[in-house]
């Protein structure tokens, strides 16, 4: 009742920042309830309040119980999903305060595959991830082309248990004549995040959010009549697992009613594809999107404004600050794609991207329906170590701390 009472009588203004043993309570409520609510700031509503002070309430309720466990237990890991929002990121915050190792999980998208990270989110640790991790992968052909086979995969999802086109167009005349693109003339390609997504996934950078990047490149390109800029609106905003209730398209009209004549916007419902699209761009600006990794290993040029993964990879354009930023769009149109040298070091990256970090259990099987996923084993013998490669480098992780990789390089020289 205390716990409750406090939820419910601190003003609103001091929640998002709100602290208890120095674990950020408020910032994870506040998480929590734009996860609820799918946007990407509080809608300005009694139910929003209310949503909000309940999170703050579960928040306390689970700093609280993770302190007691830990004070009777003397827990070593804490092994869990995500890694934010409420309770997760409570969870971690506790942990780490008291010296606990904390490894988070999530699914990956290819089938059958998972992502691990020690201390936090790895929408977090891929950042900041070491390029010694992946940069001398011993190269050569097999390898190259199992990850570009795997990259056209993704034009289908025909390999991943997570993707959002059902029909996609490939074709870019088909692309033109729905959108008016004309791709004879210089076009660079925007590609968004979920706008609530990137709030909660990716610290801001160069700009305040996604939505400040977004509508100052906008004003940009409207003094830049030579190029055209085709924005692309994340397709999970209707077909994710939680459909967004601030839709890009609608924020964008706010500010911009008439669109200028160089700027194309393509809704998330367009069965256009991303990937033809920017294939038959100069280049593309990204803010945080994984779908970086791929487009550089296409050799693509990519300028990225947010904390995008394939950021600090020696291998785009990075802004640092708004100015930054126009400086390289100043830049543009490039005059070629990347260079060889470049493409395959990117090509390395998107390998130990989709093949090292996303680790394979034979067991987990796909679902049609419900639970992506389900477990096939036929007795406990089948998790003993040496069952499945994949199984032990995550076992060997939470046990001992060692890096969450999976060689793949190593098993495809086994198979071939």
């Amino acid at each position: 009742m205390e716990i409750r009472k406090f939820a419910n009588d601190i003003h609103m203004n001091e929640i998002a920042n709100y602290r208890k043993n120095d674990i950020a309570i408020g910032e994870h409520a506040l998480a929590g309830s734009l996860r609820f609510f799918a946007c990407g700031n509080l809608p300005d509503t009694q139910e929003a309040e209310s949503v909000l002070r309940r999170y703050l309430e579960s928040a306390l309720i689970t700093e609280t119980v993770m302190q007691n466990i830990q004070a009777k237990y003397s827990l070593q890991a804490a092994v869990f999903h995500h890694g934010i929002y409420v309770p997760q990121g409570i969870i971690g915050e506790v942990a780490r305060k008291n010296g606990i190792g904390v490894v988070n999980w999530q699914v990956a998208y290819r089938k059958k595959c998972f992502i691990f990270s020690h201390h936090e989110t790895y929408h977090h640790t891929l950042i900041g991830e070491p390029v010694s991790t992946w940069e001398d992968i011993a190269w050569n052909d097999d390898l190259d082309q199992q990850i570009l086979s795997y990259l056209k995969s993704r034009w289908y999802g025909s390999n991943d248990w997570i993707w959002f086109h059902d029909q996609p167009k490939h074709d870019a005349a088909e692309i033109t004549k729905e959108t008016g693109i004309d791709f004879s003339k210089p076009t660079v390609s925007l590609l968004t995040n979920v706008f609530w997504d990137a709030q909660l996934h990716f610290k801001a950078n160069a700009f305040t959010d996604m939505l400040d990047w977004l509508l100052q490149t906008i004003t940009y390109f409207s003094n830049r009549p030579e190029l055209q800029l085709a924005i692309r609106i994340h397709p999970a905003e209707v077909r994710g697992a939680i459909p967004s209730r601030q839709p890009i398209v609608r924020e964008i009209a706010k500010v911009f009613p008439t669109l200028p004549k160089n700027v194309f916007v393509i809704p998330p419902e367009s069965q256009v594809s991303t990937y033809v699209l920017c294939e038959n761009s100069n280049s593309v600006i990204i803010y945080g999107t994984k779908t970086g990794v791929e487009l550089t290993a296409m050799g693509i040029p990519v300028v990225v404004a947010g904390e995008a993964w394939i950021r600090n990879k020696g291998l785009t354009s990075d802004a640092t600050s708004p100015q930054s930023y126009f400086n390289i769009l100043d830049t543009l149109p490039v005059k070629g794609r990347l260079d060889a040298a470049t493409v395959e070091r990117a090509k390395r990256y998107a390998f130990h991207f989709f093949f090292r970090r996303f680790i394979p259990i034979h067991f987990m099987e796909p679902r049609s329906s419900g639970a992506p996923y389900e477990i096939c084993i036929d007795s406990l013998e089948d998790l003993l170590p040496g069952k499945d490669a994949g199984l032990d480098v995550i076992c060997d992780g939470i046990l001992t701390g060692s890096e969450f990789v999976y060689p793949g390089e190593r098993f495809l020289r086994e198979a071939s």
